[in-house]
């Protein structure tokens, strides 16, 4: 076989960086439970036509097709595709199963999704991702919008990444003060504002103009709109001083206040209120979010989300919710690549057991057992070899520590410092900090 062609936007990381991703998945996991989600996991595929019906998403599907056409075979593969994001396939899971869930239903997801983008640094084909969403009949209290920016933030808190500041608008307040100032297409202004910090204001200006038919007077507004910031709920009096007024635009000012209010009291400076920020897929309806790592704001969010209240419906009945999803290939990509994160080894073992001679292998084996029935990772040596040779298989695979099995009592030796002492397998135990390998 000859050498293979890497394939772009669809990453494999090493076995170092395998263990720091799995690190980094059990503590959002671990957050994601404190905070009482339950985990799911969905199917890859979903029906094209309900891929295609969520935003600006028709170039990015990939479909599912069979190599070769079966007359015989299963029907409808022509029109599957692979699920670019977690929450529709969640919202379809949740009108499939409505009867047998208890509402406010919290869930948590983390699994793979396929995007047909381009491939750049942070930005991937086939990515990892970690979501929370919390869904209920009929209505949605506003308070779970106020919850979110909570549970991310600890989540990402727990890990050693730099600090996070996570980004929240209302999609009511953009839509409100839209209409307010007349703007006839409030859909195609907030797409257009999406893509302020690609395009700049100028060429934002002129979208507004062509896209949602906004005069010049209205496309300044809308970007004296979207340059309005703030850490906390002072965003309000800066939105009312433009002079516009709406009933949806004082619904989305007071629900954005709350959310602000509420990450201040739990976590000052984790939230900015940011006027800029829309969310180009059509499903939001209110709260949106956007998170963005200190130092590496150039490549723009790692975590995001929003409220919306039309994904899922079933006849009179409707499932409003509101999530947020952990870009987590794209957070460990940007960090892998600016070699930002270590594992202080390569291998989760623990204890490599030498073995003095093929016929006492099963003396080893018994020790290596002995050690793993008390949560040591322990391998045994793959040969009888001088222990000089077994010592340096250590230090090449990163192992800390080699166990000498003897007919007078067995030794275990720290290859970094070089101290050894008499151990019996039945009750060492490692420094906690070697146990496992750390990340940093």
């Amino acid at each position: 076989m000859s050498k293979p062609t890497p394939i772009s936007g669809f990453p494999e990381w090493t076995p170092a960086q395998r263990m720091i991703e799995q690190f980094v998945l059990d503590r959002i996991r671990g957050t994601f439970e404190l905070y009482g989600f339950a985990p799911l996991e969905t199917r890859s595929v979903e029906p094209l036509d309900q891929l295609l019906r969520k935003g600006e998403t028709s170039k990015e599907v990939y479909l599912l097709r069979r190599l070769q056409a079966d007359a015989d075979g299963p029907a409808g593969d022509d029109s599957l595709g692979l699920h670019f994001d977690l929450t529709v396939p969640f919202a379809r899971y949740v009108l499939e199963n409505a009867g047998k869930l208890q509402f406010p239903f919290r869930r948590y997801q983390i699994q793979k999704v396929w995007r047909g983008e381009r491939p750049q640094e942070g930005r991937y084909r086939e990515f990892l991702q970690a979501d929370i969403d919390i869904v209920d009949r009929d209505t949605l209290p506003a308070h779970y919008e106020a919850e979110m920016p909570l549970v991310i933030g600890d989540a990402l808190r727990s890990l050693p990444i730099p600090p996070v500041r996570i980004q929240v608008n209302n999609r009511k307040i953009c839509e409100g003060f839209y209409r307010g100032v007349g703007i006839d297409d409030p859909a195609a202004a907030l797409r257009a504002v999406d893509k302020l910090d690609k395009i700049g204001p100028a060429k934002v200006a002129e979208l507004l103009g062509e896209t949602a038919g906004a005069t010049e007077a209205q496309a300044k507004a809308a970007l004296a709109l979207a340059e309005i910031s703030a850490p906390d709920a002072s965003f309000a009096d800066a939105v009312r001083a433009l002079g516009v007024s709406d009933p949806l635009l004082d619904e989305g000012l007071a629900e954005l206040v709350a959310v602000m209010e509420t990450a201040v009291a739990h976590s000052p400076g984790l939230c900015v209120a940011d006027l800029r920020i829309a969310r180009g897929l059509d499903y939001y309806t209110g709260t949106v979010y956007e998170t963005q790592m200190v130092g590496y704001e150039r490549f723009g969010s790692i975590c995001s989300g929003g409220r919306y209240d039309n994904l899922a419906s079933s006849g009179t009945v409707s499932f409003p919710g509101v999530g947020i999803s952990i870009g987590v290939t794209r957070l460990l990509g940007l960090l892998f690549g600016a070699e930002a994160l270590t594992v202080s080894r390569s291998v989760p073992t623990c204890v490599l057991v030498a073995v003095t001679n093929e016929d006492e292998r099963a003396a080893s084996n018994r020790v290596a057992e002995a050690l793993r029935s008390r949560g040591v990772p322990t391998e045994v040596s793959p040969s009888a070899a001088k222990f000089g040779k077994q010592i340096r298989y250590a230090e090449r695979r990163g192992i800390p520590y080699v166990w000498f099995p003897g007919a007078d009592g067995d030794q275990v030796k720290d290859i970094r410092s070089g101290e050894q002492v008499a151990a019996a397998a039945g009750e060492w135990m490692p420094p906690r900090a070697d146990l496992k390998p750390l990340v940093s």
